[in-house]
């Protein structure tokens, strides 16, 4: 069944070609067309364009049919070209003549369009939800670890005293930054296109206000031709959060592989979270933050993908526009996937100790040293030149004091400060 059937058969190769992965893709909406579809009938038993009967048939097909894609017993089978002419042929065949009129002031457009925004609205609450307990995952680490010293580098040379507290509160203010992507993302997916037809409104008396309220849009895209411009639009957008958030999240992979290799030795991972070589037995590969850096690194090409898709179309629907599923809903779930992951995985990292006792490290003090002679009269430019001729001939030793006390006296980690900023987060 195609919802613009006319009576002619399409050639099949140009229907295989045209239907694309859409039986497939389609599963990730089909729960959000029931639901748009149960709002649309509703409103047009408000306009009078459905007998009260008529909607009660429909509203009682929709709710069996979320009733089997919530057991898994729903599927699009090759007869039909997409979950829209699916769920518009079960209606018919359950309600006769009322599944006829379901369609009624709707257009393909803003059936898939209204699918898609509920889809991605739940979507982004998902992962922010996900994002906030990997941020409470570290602070807690940042505050059983806040006095445990950590080499700073810059230029990949070991530079100034940190701590794995520091470490761990930097990625989780990050990870919150990030989030405003998300909620700017959420900003666009909230607005109702559905009553927007192919684009140019309907002549029928539609309550789009009506619609709205029952499918919980915080707004109404109030332009017909702007509700079909949300095509591409919210997909780039959902896009660019998950990129922001991959590009934190590589980075914090990236670390850790190198802290846990055997030339830093900072952290280790518990056996069980490793994996081997087939000719080295002595091999404990950190394969779990390799595959996240390297996913997250293929999320940040995303925002560009689509915009070689859709960047040179004008306004209107245009069928590029069902590419965009294949881009991005995969890597969705994927995203799903690495979040839960690190949730799982970054409990149970391991922090070493005994590591900063190392000579090569006793030149990260040499900052300290500076405070040291500023605090006692030094002008800091000499105190600076002093410190620096000590550590060009050899003669540089840190001061007795730091090595024990800094770790007392390590950063400010506003660690209270940046939990305060995660619970006044609304997505909202």
């Amino acid at each position: 069944m195609k919802l613009w059937d006319k009576g002619f058969t399409v050639d099949k190769k140009i229907e295989n070609f045209t239907v694309g992965k859409d039986r497939i893709l389609d599963m990730y909406i089909a729960k959000h067309d029931l639901l748009a579809s149960k709002a649309q009938a509703n409103m047009l038993e408000s306009v009078g364009l459905l007998s009260t009967d008529e909607n009660n048939a429909l509203q009682y097909a929709l709710n069996e049919l979320l009733v089997d894609y919530e057991n898994g017993n729903f599927e699009i089978e090759d007869n039909f070209e997409d979950v829209h002419s699916k769920i518009e042929s079960k209606l018919i065949e359950k309600t006769g003549e009322a599944g006829k009129k379901i369609h009624t002031a709707r257009s393909r457009n803003d059936q898939v369009l209204v699918a898609l925004q509920l889809f991605q609205k739940d979507y982004l609450e998902n992962i922010s939800n996900k994002v906030i307990q990997l941020i409470d995952v570290l602070l807690e680490k940042a505050k059983v670890h806040k006095s445990d010293l950590l080499p700073g580098y810059t230029h990949f040379q070991a530079a100034m005293p940190s701590s794995f507290g520091l470490w761990f509160t930097a990625y989780a203010e990050n990870l919150l930054s990030d989030l405003a992507f998300v909620k700017a993302a959420y900003h666009i997916a909230d607005q109702n296109p559905l009553g927007s037809g192919a684009g140019f409104g309907t002549s029928f008396p539609v309550n789009r206000e009506m619609t709205t309220e029952e499918l919980g849009f915080a707004n109404m895209a109030v332009s017909s031709v702007g509700a079909q411009m949300l095509r591409g639009k919210t997909e780039k957008a959902v896009a660019m959060a998950l990129a922001m958030i991959a590009g934190t999240l590589s980075k914090l992979s990236y670390d850790l592989v190198m802290y846990n290799s055997q030339d830093m030795a900072f952290v280790k991972l518990p056996d069980e979270m490793t994996t081997g070589s087939s000719i080295m037995p002595h091999k404990k590969n950190p394969d779990v933050f390799e595959l996240t850096r390297a996913h997250c690194n293929r999320l940040q090409a995303l925002p560009n993908d689509i915009m070689m898709c859709i960047n040179n179309l004008p306004s209107g629907y245009h069928r590029d526009f069902q590419i965009l599923k294949e881009i991005l809903f995969e890597p969705m779930m994927q995203f799903v996937d690495i979040l839960d992951i690190l949730i799982f995985a970054l409990p149970q990292l391991e922090v070493n100790e005994g590591f900063m006792n190392q000579e090569k490290y006793d030149s990260i003090y040499t900052v300290e040293n500076i405070s040291h002679l500023i605090q006692t009269g030094t002008p800091f430019r000499d105190a600076y030149k002093e410190v620096g001729l000590s550590v060009q001939d050899g003669s540089y030793q840190p001061h007795k004091d730091f090595k024990t006390s800094h770790a007392g006296s390590v950063h400010n980690l506003g660690i209270e400060l940046i939990r305060n900023k995660v619970n006044a987060f609304n997505l909202k």
